[in-house]
């Protein structure tokens, strides 16, 4: 398939160096309709895992590299090369969207005593800190959505790490066009957000 429609530019060497993008334009002029379609993550994991009902959770806004850290949708063309999709947008950077949909899969196990951002007075037992590695359509080979997040369980009374663990899933782009593509990053995620949630509540 073609990307002329991508917009971005080469990066040279290890992608982990840092990055320049052109982003694409949200919003053409005062009283113009934006350009970009707006997508969000909307599958709702079935998550399987034992009860911890006395259990409270606090899952702050995952890290991630400058790359990732933004509202916009990333096409990896190489190893080493990353450009943006052309006329489409998260709803929100995709980390602080990443959080809430992990805090919604959290509540809605109905498996915990609470679950919560930062700032929100909860009484915290365990923190569940994650780093977003790769949220991607990966292009090399048949398009194939990639989602890879890392998570580590903190205990929140003594500082110290329950457990951590690396949870990635891919899934083939089934038809063309930006929507196709999300459809598949959302699936991706869903996956890898049930495998989280699950974890921590066997962890915990």
């Amino acid at each position: 398939m073609s990307f002329s429609g991508l917009v971005g530019v080469r990066v040279t060497g290890a992608w982990r160096s840092a990055l320049i993008f052109v982003l694409a334009a949200g919003i053409a002029g005062c009283g113009t309709r934006a350009t970009n379609d707006t997508f969000s993550l909307s599958a709702s994991p079935v998550v399987e895992g034992r009860a911890s009902s006395a259990k409270q959770i606090l899952v702050p806004e995952p890290t991630a590299l400058k790359a990732l850290d933004s509202d916009q949708v990333v096409i990896r063309l190489s190893g080493s090369e990353l450009q943006y999709l052309s006329k489409a947008q998260w709803s929100d950077r995709l980390p602080r969207l990443v959080q809430s949909k992990l805090v919604q899969a959290f509540e809605d196990t109905g498996k915990i005593g609470g679950v919560g951002k930062p700032g929100q007075g909860l009484a915290i037992d365990y923190q569940v800190i994650t780093e977003i590695r790769a949220f991607e359509i990966a292009t090399e080979g048949a398009d194939t959505a990639v989602v890879e997040i890392f998570a580590k369980i903190l205990n929140d009374r003594n500082g110290t790490v329950r457990a951590q663990k690396a949870f990635r899933a891919t899934v083939g782009v089934k038809g063309a066009g930006n929507p196709a593509f999300v459809k598949a990053m959302d699936q991706a995620f869903a996956s890898v957000s049930a495998e989280i949630v699950s974890w921590t509540l066997s962890s915990i």
